[in-house]
Formats: C-alpha cells, structure tokens, sequence
C-alpha cells in the first residue's frame, strides 16, 4: 500500500509565496518521477511539475520561473515552492506517482487560494 499526503495550502494573497509539502509512505522503494498537479474549479486536473529521482525537472508554461519542484529522497518527500502567487493559480494541488510498479498513486490535495 501507497500513500501520499499533501500539506502546506491555505489562503495567500497575491504576489505571496507558499510551500507544499508531499510525504510518501509504505510500499515506495525506487520511485522514480513524483509530480504536481493541481485542479482549479470548473476545470480539469493539469499537470504543474515534475521531477526525476535524479532531480530533472518539468514545469507547465504558466509556472514556469515562479514554481519551483525539488525532493529529498530520504524523506521520500516532493516539495512545490510556489512564488509571485496569482488568482488564477487558485486550485487544489495534487501529489502524483505516475508510475509505481506499474501503479498511479494521488494524494487526496492541498486547496491553495490566492485571494486579496
């Protein structure tokens, strides 16, 4: 068993910043990518980032240069630091392993609002 746990949303204006945090745990020896997706209201789930246990990167072209992706494969953990917050980047922010022994595993999300 797999289980992924976002944290760090909350309520930001804009301009801010805000870091999410997602923590693996149980069966997850040699994953390879984990990504960020995120999920604004009305719209469907897009990918933000990802991130090789290598430590190569890939961003959305609307975060790229303000987000930015890293993990600490010790703590089986995959930060999203997130700068120059915007409204429209009001979403829940999902934890992914796209591929896991031949397995997808998502987190249950982080809503992240950017608001004045």
């Amino acid at each position: 068993q797999v289980q992924l746990v976002e944290s760090g949303g909350g309520l930001v204006q804009p301009g801010g910043s805000l870091r999410l945090s997602c923590a693996a745990s149980g069966n997850i020896f040699n994953i390879n990518v984990m990504a960020w997706y995120r999920q604004a209201p009305g719209k469907q789930r897009e990918l933000v980032a990802t991130i090789s246990n290598g430590g190569s990167t890939n961003y959305a072209d609307s975060v790229k240069g303000r987000f930015t992706i890293s993990r600490d494969n010790a703590k089986n953990t995959v930060y999203l630091q997130m700068n120059s917050l915007k409204p429209e980047d009001t979403a829940v922010y999902y934890c992914k392993i796209p591929n896991l022994r031949g397995m997808e595993y998502w987190g249950k999300g982080t809503l992240v609002t950017v608001s004045s």
